[in-house]
């Protein structure tokens, strides 16, 4: 008994520590926001994009240069995530970019790149968005590369392989993407990448009939961009480029996100928007608030997260005990009723009669309010209870509910985004483009309408049904937007829960069991970034403080209390920082399963809170 007092008194004081540290990082306008970090693609093509433009300054190429530097690997190469594997296509386009910087070939950093580019197929094997940032340098054949001709934008929503059929962010990058190509520009460098050749063709893949039915579709394509029918493509490309436009946000951006930012600021160059043009204007001068300089060094974030950062704050101060009238508190409700997107988006094509109302992941994305937000703003909004949130959580919940896919689970962005033909595409090499109901999605929407009183209504049961249906052989589910099977059980765990599946149930029982396989010796959890690709790495990787914390919210869910509880509470108090944070090098987040990774810097924080928090409340016997 003394022990388990010992182990409820080192918790309370390092949620108190914790508290105080994430009370102390809120914004005099209410919100959080922790760092983004993502790869060094995101500097590279910065300094790409400004070549391009004709708008790089000597100054800005000195800062992004020394940060890519920094992130270099002892073997040579880049990767995509802390302690990964160097990546062909990430270090190729860090490379170029250092030579853009003044770095020669014969320095031994570009040296040992160069040798590691070659060692993993060249060029010729980086994916096909690194191979055309090449062509617009003329670095590589434009002909080499596959067509997306802008012409799709006429094809209407019930068309196979439309632009509604791609997710928000990558319809938001082929559109201008098509008006690159269409052009097929070439803005020659001084330098070439002879050393970075193998000279060797990349061995294709086994090919289905459907890869060669779509082989054989852009031969054809490629003969039509020889010659293509002048009147049609005029109205494509100013189409496309009115479309591009249109989606532009308050800050300049494109969905909030830089893959779409950087190709339509590109494209719309090409459409004849000079540097001076509003557009224009905006989208570079809003890149400097996603810009952090420190130490002399220049970095870019691919996206900032507020409104995310912001629900998972108050929903962890809430579980540390904040009483709901704390001036931070009020704050922070006030800022995300104003946040709240009551127009319409591309979501609306998919489902014209629902009315809208929801939260988006940025400061400015009003085009793209997601579904995963909206449910934790609306947890964080209950909870906060104030009567000023009443009809915007309404609003929410109609919205949410509404954007059940046709199976019953829930998507980030899209209804029934399901079109898996557009996997095949050629140019489809990278990441992922289309946007299906996810494990982790769906539970935050259950345990969002439950705790608005919505536990037995049909979205409910379905929304559970769905989620009983995905939960893996060995118990977890898989997690689409954090690491992994740890990210996915955590979050379904609370949801069952919540939509009143008993502790008891075999469904339960076995993710509990799962678990509890897979904590480390020293009671914390972690998963590393190529579980996504190798399944031996499912469960397993470094513990960090933010996969802990999911892992007991999960078990504390369930009902456990027992010893792998007070082994995970103790390895957050004793890894815990003497300022109240923890350390977390390690990515948890997910962009791109496979291929793109996030190190969300508040995850370290907010999730330990909540799971402290809950710990603490358990052992009163109030959760």
């Amino acid at each position: 008994m003394t022990a388990l007092v010992t182990a409820a008194s080192r918790a309370a004081t390092a949620l108190e520590a914790a508290r105080d540290h994430l009370l102390a990082l809120q914004s005099p306008e209410g919100w959080w926001k922790g760092e983004l970090q993502t790869n060094v693609t995101m500097d590279a093509e910065d300094l790409l994009l400004r070549e391009f433009l004709g708008v790089r300054t000597a100054a800005e190429t000195a800062e992004a240069a020394r940060w890519i530097r920094s992130q270099q690997q002892a073997g040579g190469g880049w990767a995509n995530f802390h302690d990964g594997p160097a990546d062909l296509s990430t270090t190729v386009e860090a490379y170029v970019a250092l030579r853009l910087a003044g770095d020669p070939p014969s320095a031994p950093h570009l040296r040992a790149a160069a040798g590691l580019v070659r060692d993993l197929g060249g060029v010729e094997s980086a994916r096909v968005f690194t191979r055309m940032w090449l062509a617009l340098f003329g670095l590589w054949r434009w002909e080499d590369l596959p067509v997306i001709p802008p012409e799709i934008v006429f094809l209407p929503p019930w068309c196979p392989l439309n632009v509604y059929d791609w997710a928000c962010w990558a319809r938001q990058t082929i559109v201008p993407l098509t008006i690159v190509t269409a052009h097929r520009p070439v803005r020659p460098l001084p330098f070439g990448l002879a050393e970075l050749r193998t000279g060797r063709r990349p061995p294709s893949p086994p090919r289905t009939s459907v890869d060669t039915a779509f082989a054989a579709l852009d031969h054809v394509l490629h003969r039509y961009e020889r010659r293509p029918l002048a009147g049609l493509r005029r109205a494509a490309l100013r189409r496309a480029a009115e479309w591009v436009v249109a989606r532009q946000e308050a800050d300049g951006s494109w969905g909030g996100i830089q893959p779409p930012w950087v190709y339509s600021l590109v494209a719309l160059h090409l459409s004849g928007y000079d540097a001076g043009h509003p557009v224009m204007r905006r989208g570079l001068a809003g890149l400097d608030r996603f810009t952090i300089r420190e130490d002399g060094s220049r970095r870019l974030e691919a996206c900032q997260s507020p409104v995310w950062d912001t629900a998972l704050a108050v929903i962890a101060l809430l579980d540390a005990g904040l009483p709901r009238d704390h001036p931070a508190l009020d704050r922070a409700g006030e800022w995300l009723l104003r946040e709240e997107i009551r127009g319409p988006g591309d979501w609306a094509v998919r489902r014209p009669g629902l009315a809208p109302g929801g939260w988006a992941f940025e400061f400015d994305n009003d085009g793209y309010p997601d579904v995963d937000d909206t449910a934790e703003v609306i947890l964080a909004l209950g909870r906060w209870g104030r009567p000023a949130a009443r009809d915007a959580v309404r609003r929410g919940l109609r919205w949410m509910a509404g954007m059940a896919s046709r199976d019953g689970g829930f998507a980030a962005f899209d209804a029934d985004n399901t079109r898996a033909l557009c996997l095949r595409l050629p140019f489809c090499d990278f990441g992922a483009v289309i946007d299906p109901p996810s494990a982790d999605v769906t539970a935050h929407v259950v345990e969002a309408l439950a705790a608005e009183g919505e536990a037995r209504s049909p979205a409910v049961r379905r929304a559970v049904t769905w989620l009983l249906r995905a939960q893996e052989p060995g118990g977890s589910w898989f997690g689409r937007w954090g690491a992994n099977h740890v990210y996915g059980t955590g979050a379904v765990l609370p949801a069952l829960a919540a939509a009143g599946v008993p502790p008891a149930a075999p469904c339960v029982r076995r993710a509990v069991a799962w678990l509890e396989a897979h904590q480390h010796p020293g009671g914390g959890w972690g998963e590393d970034m190529r579980s996504y690709r190798d399944p031996a790495w499912i469960g397993r990787g470094e513990p960090t403080a933010s996969q802990t914390a999911w892992a007991l919210i999960g078990l504390l869910a369930a009902g456990e209390r027992g010893p792998s509880v007070e082994r995970g509470v103790a390895w957050l108090a004793g890894t815990q920082r003497p300022d109240g944070t923890w350390d977390e090098p390690h990515y948890t987040g997910t962009g791109f399963p496979g291929d793109f990774y996030i190190n969300y810097h508040l995850y370290r924080l907010v999730f330990p809170v909540s799971a402290l928090g809950r710990y603490l409340q358990a052992r009163e016997g109030t959760r």
